[in-house]
């Protein structure tokens, strides 16, 4: 019986001396650098009970309290209140001091109280509830400083609290060296982390401003939330931007990880082109974006749902994630395009927090590197989906280069197609001008008629007035293109421009306006220029003179200034007393389809190219233009051309009106498909002498003939059914017309007057190139230089 007893007695004494042993833990020398303390750490969760310190040191032992069984033991998400108790005693020589690691640096309140072997309660706080200041321990985390004298025994009591997020439980106990050589290193991950993830932000935020592509706007906004959460769970949010606590920094945490979730789920369905591939896919990332949506109107809107918001966060933040491996797998197994650093992106992404998972439920010993496997998790993610970017880029701007080519090729078609419908236009308006005119003249040469030859006029010069502004619209389409270029020919200038004033001679008394034209003395008599485009430029300043004079007189003056290296500078005044141009409309007179207001062109027409080909002309001949004008007064315009003066050694022969028009026995092959053009020129060719001429409907026709007769030269429409003008000369200079017609004389004559057209007849071997509408005159006079000047 004894012997019972005496055991009985020391299973107690052993169980106590047991239970002392697990509940304190006692330095020895030589003491360590670094302990953890769970293994001597009791906790017991007291739910929303809210005891003070002396109701826990009394009645401790009576609440259900359980033993740390990791280093850093998962509380889960909770509000309840906890308490955790430890021992320390120092039996080693000398003085100790430690900083003790405990609870998440979001934890809300924890405080720490330190009871002595005399009873005296020392009270340390920490948490981001209070103001920073008010920390014993002013650091990001939760740090507390313990000091144990030699001998000194003193038990501790843990109190944290929480609003609903995971409250972690590590109980790190460190000297200063070894505190000192943690932080440095936390200071280099964290300033490579955060410097990664500063640098992706702006960088692709330029690159959506440059590039305007959404993707880049997702993944910056996503690696700033990202980074302003882990800077919240770090602490530094509430350190650095709200150290006086508050709404802002007690819910960081859940509103970043909100808005950084919906980013990335949005960032990547963007960027895997989710939309295009699975419309089911589609639905449920729409889906969770609603459900985060009114998780974050919950946290902001209903306070007393915030506990639930935590859980609720990562549930939605964990589907994001697993609809977006979903996402990866469903576009490998479908073969569709996809970036592989996105997939190494997303993978690490898992690992880092898996790792992190794993850690916070003690299944992977706790270390720096578990502890933080989740920023190497999100920095090694930001890492590749920027290597992922940068495929992003390189792709888009193959596409563009891909785009531009296309782009290129469709400019190039279109270019085409606008020269290919101008040189229609050209044809089609100008080959029944060219009979409009043509029969207009013979018609009021051959009548006695007054009052036809008037009508026969007012046709001419409403014909002139089409032909013009066919004139202006291929002009604008050469000055576009580049390719209009000025000729240099000898010309009379008085001649010239005393043949345009009295064209507006006419064209004013029709609108009841004076015209009052004079010239200066000492005009060269003849210069070297371009005597089309003067013509152009002063026929057009003229007509808008006209145009915009609705009563009162029109001017036109001509006049010279002598330069050096017998060079003139040829001076043209118009003026008007019409409605004149407005002060803040002159700088823009010169544009093109411009008019002094809209109103003007409903009331006076016109294309609003006259203008802008004149300044593009005279800019082309180096010279000036200057318009003055004021409002409901008038306009004055001043063209300044410089030319080259040529010295005249006798007058040129002028073709008198009746002058006789003989080809001395010469034939011509007109190759011509149009019935109206053809019967022009029989009536320009039925009154030359001794001239025979045969005519041809198509290319085809006209090789057929060369082989049959002999002729001394052609004229050769380009535009024709079955073999067109180029076709049939090609065929004649490669002989397919007979040996002795290989070098016959072909004068193109078209109404196509495109830069194009008269370069490709010059690369085929044609000699002259003459457009319609035909004159008497210059056709003569071309065929005679080419047959009879030889």
């Amino acid at each position: 019986m004894r012997n019972s007893s005496f055991r009985f007695v020391c299973a107690i004494l052993s169980l106590f001396c047991f239970q002392i042993s697990q509940s304190q833990y006692v330095f020895h020398e030589p003491v360590p650098d670094a302990i953890s303390l769970h293994p001597y750490t009791t906790i017991a969760d007291v739910g929303q009970q809210e005891f003070n310190i002396d109701f826990i040191i009394h009645q401790y032992s009576k609440l259900n309290f359980w033993k740390l069984k990791t280093e850093n033991d998962d509380l889960g998400f909770t509000d309840h209140h906890f308490w955790a108790k430890f021992e320390l005693e120092n039996q080693a020589s000398t003085s100790l001091s430690y900083y003790l690691e405990t609870a998440r640096p979001i934890t809300d309140l924890v405080e720490l109280y330190a009871i002595d072997s005399l009873g005296k309660i020392s009270k340390s706080v920490s948490g981001d509830q209070i103001p920073f200041a008010q920390r014993s321990f002013k650091d990001r985390k939760t740090i507390f400083s313990i000091e144990l004298q030699p001998n000194q025994k003193i038990t501790y009591f843990l109190h944290l609290k929480s609003d609903g997020e995971v409250i972690k439980m590590p109980m790190m106990l460190r000297d200063a060296e070894s505190y000192l050589n943690e932080v440095s290193m936390e200071q280099l991950v964290f300033g490579i982390f955060y410097g990664i993830l500063t640098t992706a932000a702006i960088l692709y935020l330029f690159f959506f401003f440059g590039l305007r592509e959404r993707t880049f706007l997702y993944y910056s906004l996503y690696v700033v939330f990202i980074g302003l959460l882990q800077f919240s769970l770090d602490g530094y949010f509430y350190e650095w931007i709200t150290p006086q606590s508050g709404w802002l920094s007690m819910h960081a945490v859940l509103l970043f990880a909100m808005i950084a979730g919906i980013l990335l789920g949005k960032y990547s369905e963007v960027f895997l082109r989710i939309k295009q591939y699975n419309a089911t896919i589609y639905l449920l990332f729409n889906v969770l974006y609603v459900l985060a949506f009114i998780v974050l109107l919950l946290i902001i809107f209903v306070p007393a749902l915030f506990a639930i918001c935590y859980p609720l966060a990562n549930v939605l933040g964990l589907l994001i994630l697993l609809l977006i491996i979903a996402s990866v797998i469903y576009l490998y197994v479908k073969r569709k395009p996809i970036d592989v650093f996105f997939s190494i992106g997303i993978l690490f992404l898992i690992l880092g927090f898996g790792i992190f998972i794993l850690n916070n439920f003690g299944q992977v010993p706790n270390s720096f590197f578990t502890q933080n496997s989740s920023k190497f998790g999100t920095g090694l993610e930001i890492i590749f989906l920027s290597l992922s970017m940068g495929n992003l880029i390189r792709n888009l701007k193959n596409e563009k280069e891909e785009l531009n080519r296309l782009a290129l090729i469709r400019l190039e078609e279109m270019n085409e197609l606008k020269s290919y419908f101008l040189s229609n236009i050209s044809h089609e308006l100008r080959t029944p001008l060219n009979a409009i005119l043509n029969l207009t003249d013979a018609i009021s040469k051959e009548v006695s008629d007054e009052k036809v030859r008037q009508n026969c006029q007012v046709i001419k010069y409403s014909s002139h007035s089409l032909l013009s502004s066919v004139n202006d619209i291929l002009d604008f389409s050469k000055i576009e293109k580049g390719e209009l270029q000025l000729e240099s020919v000898q010309f009379e200038p008085v001649k010239v421009l005393e043949h345009l004033k009295n064209n507006a001679v006419n064209r004013a008394k029709d609108q009841g306006l004076e015209f009052e034209f004079s010239k200066a003395e000492g005009i060269p008599e003849m210069l070297l220029g371009d005597v089309t485009r003067l013509v152009q430029i002063v026929n057009n300043v003229l007509s808008n003179a006209i145009k915009f004079t609705a009563q009162g007189q029109v001017k036109f003056h001509i006049d010279s200034k002598t330069l050096p290296n017998n060079r003139a500078s040829l001076v043209l005044t118009i003026s008007d007393s019409g409605i004149g141009i407005p002060k803040e409309k002159l700088h823009s007179i010169f544009d093109s389809f411009s008019q002094n207001s809209i109103d003007n062109k409903r009331k006076f027409g016109g294309l609003g190219l006259g203008l802008y080909i004149v300044k593009t002309l005279v800019d082309m001949h180096k010279g000036s233009i200057q318009i003055d004008s004021v409002e409901s007064i008038g306009t004055t315009c001043r063209i300044t051309i410089d030319y080259e003066v040529v010295a005249v050694e006798k007058k040129p022969v002028e073709v008198a009106a009746d002058a006789v028009f003989d080809l001395k026995g010469k034939s011509i092959l007109v190759v011509e498909d149009n019935a109206i053009n053809q019967m022009v020129i029989k009536m320009i060719t039925k009154k030359w002498l001794n001239t025979t001429v045969v005519y041809a409907n198509n290319g085809q026709e006209g090789l057929d003939a060369l082989q049959s007769q002999s002729f001394d030269i052609i004229l050769m429409d380009l535009q024709m059914p079955v073999m067109d003008g180029y076709e049939a000369t090609i065929a004649i200079r490669n002989g397919e017309a007979g040996e002795h017609n290989r070098n016959i004389p072909i004068i193109a004559v078209t109404a196509d007057v495109m830069e194009e057209t008269k370069r490709r007849v010059k690369e085929i071997g044609m000699d002259y190139y003459i457009s319609k509408p035909l004159k008497n005159d210059s056709l003569f006079e071309v065929i005679s230089n080419l047959i009879l000047k030889k």
